[in-house]
């Protein structure tokens, strides 16, 4: 069975994909909005896990929505909720059995209510699943530590491909680094090398 995971290249969509080897055909599936080239971090981490990868184009326009929602709000939440929603059903629209992501238990933004994942599932004849979403933070970190070479550190300075990269560069281009530092409070990301030795 063909399975699309969104895929960032960091440690939780790298354990996702890991996870559901077992039992699917792993795509290792970007959404990139073609305002950066850092879907290429993601490339490069899929295909040092030994998974295919894809890049799918996502709408500018939910880019630039999101940008002017954290704006207005002053932090990234509700805008990186949208991207992610918009990003599902993108790849809901590929030609697959199954979609997934790297969501887990405890996190903030982005989330997947049941309704939201029933809904998906409905209207694409696709299944949704989210294998980390019974594991918390350190449950996730003892297994990557266990399995992965890691790179981790301040989110402006990890080459990763999230949302959060192209949303960054929009904010930066319209309204400089300043806006850019109100909106994304420090925070640290990672990013996959390979699997452990």
């Amino acid at each position: 069975m063909e399975l699309a995971l969104l895929y960032s290249g960091g440690k939780d969509s790298s354990l996702a994909a890991l996870l559901l080897d077992r039992f699917y055909d792993v795509r290792c599936v970007t959404g990139t909005f073609g305002l950066t080239d850092d879907y290429e971090h993601a490339r490069r981490a899929a295909e040092a896990l030994g998974f295919p990868f894809e890049r799918v184009d996502l709408d500018e326009a939910v880019a630039r929505e999101a940008a002017a929602t954290m704006r207005e709000d002053g932090f990234p939440r509700n805008g990186i909720q949208r991207i992610h929603e918009h990003a599902l059903e993108t790849v809901a629209g590929l030609d697959v059995d199954a979609v997934a992501d790297g969501t887990r238990r405890d996190d903030r933004v982005p989330t997947v209510s049941r309704a939201q994942a029933q809904s998906l599932e409905d209207r694409h004849d696709v299944d949704y699943i989210a294998p980390l979403s019974g594991f918390g933070r350190h449950a996730v970190d003892r297994l990557v530590t266990a399995t992965f070479e890691v790179e981790q550190g301040p989110s402006e300075k990890i080459e990763k491909a999230d949302y959060e990269g192209e949303i960054r560069a929009l904010l930066r281009a319209e309204d400089g680094d300043e806006v850019v530092a109100e909106v994304f409070p420090d925070h640290e990301q990672t990013y996959v090398h390979g699997r452990a030795e």
